[in-house]
């Protein structure tokens, strides 16, 4: 069943974004080479309580960490380890929830370490870029599948830097969110033969959209941790994540700091004037 918000839950939920975004921020600026994934979670736990929220992720269906950090062939769900250490020309998925009076937010980056090859910057763009024109794409009285067209039309508009095509993963999809992180209704990163338009856009709809992006096939498995989910051909992959809703000016980024409003100014995917 969809949940509806009102305006103070939302209110709610843009403060629990603010900390998923402020607390991306930090660990943006925190990764380097050598640093472990467990020394980023450990500022992901720090900076999330630090503001009086919960994370999110840890304890959630067991997860043991309050970030998933995936790196390079992962997707998404890593657990963090000191273990995992990342390196210079990696890539690094860092996903993140918080909790703020029982509303979530959840939002994810990919972060390049260091200097990374050319296809792996423009697999850091096409995956990025095409998160935000999904959300461009929302309207009041549009419909879901507004947005998995938009996402695929772009991804698929990219050249390839390596002549291949884009895989774009399809087990894992964006979602509703809102006192439950994870709620109806599913929104696809791309458009299937007989997928349905989707429920209306309306007002108190709050969607995590997350594209995720594979520099070779689609294909996905996961490891034995049961968590972790990696690309089956062991290519690259990225992730990028924002929650929104809609108003009559147009998409609210909720995990973004300035709401989306310069992307999206930028985009023409919000009125400025009356």
């Amino acid at each position: 069943m969809i949940e509806y918000k009102n305006e103070h839950e939302i209110g709610l939920m843009r403060e629990a974004g603010l900390v998923v975004g402020r607390t991306l921020e930090k660990l943006k600026a925190a990764v380097a080479p050598g640093v472990s994934t467990a020394d980023l979670d450990a500022i992901a736990e720090e900076s999330i309580r630090g503001e009086g929220a919960i994370p999110s992720f840890k304890g959630y269906r067991g997860f043991p960490a309050c970030i998933c950090t995936s790196i390079n062939s992962e997707i998404v769900h890593g657990i963090p380890s000191p273990k995992a250490v990342v390196q210079e020309g990696d890539v690094i998925s860092i996903d993140c929830g918080a909790i703020v009076e029982g509303y979530h937010g959840d939002a994810a980056v990919t972060v390049p370490v260091g200097q990374v090859k050319p296809e792996l910057a423009e697999l850091l763009r096409v995956t990025e870029e095409s998160l935000w024109h999904g959300i461009a794409a929302a309207r009041l009285g549009g419909r879901l599948i507004d947005i998995s067209r938009a996402i695929e039309d772009y991804v698929r508009s990219q050249p390839h830097p390596l002549g291949g095509s884009w895989g774009i993963v399809e087990e894992y999809v964006g979602h509703g969110i809102g006192t439950q992180m994870h709620q109806d209704p599913q929104v696809y990163n791309y458009v299937g033969r007989r997928m349905a338009k989707g429920p209306e856009l309306v007002r108190g709809l709050a969607l995590a959209v997350e594209p995720m992006v594979n520099l070779g096939g689609r294909e996905t498995r996961v490891l034995d941790d049961e968590w972790t989910v990696v690309t089956r051909d062991g290519a690259a992959s990225a992730h990028f994540e924002h929650t929104f809703t809609l108003t009559e000016a147009g998409p609210w980024v909720l995990t973004a700091l300035d709401g989306g409003a310069a992307r999206l100014s930028a985009m023409g995917a919000l009125r400025t004037s009356a």
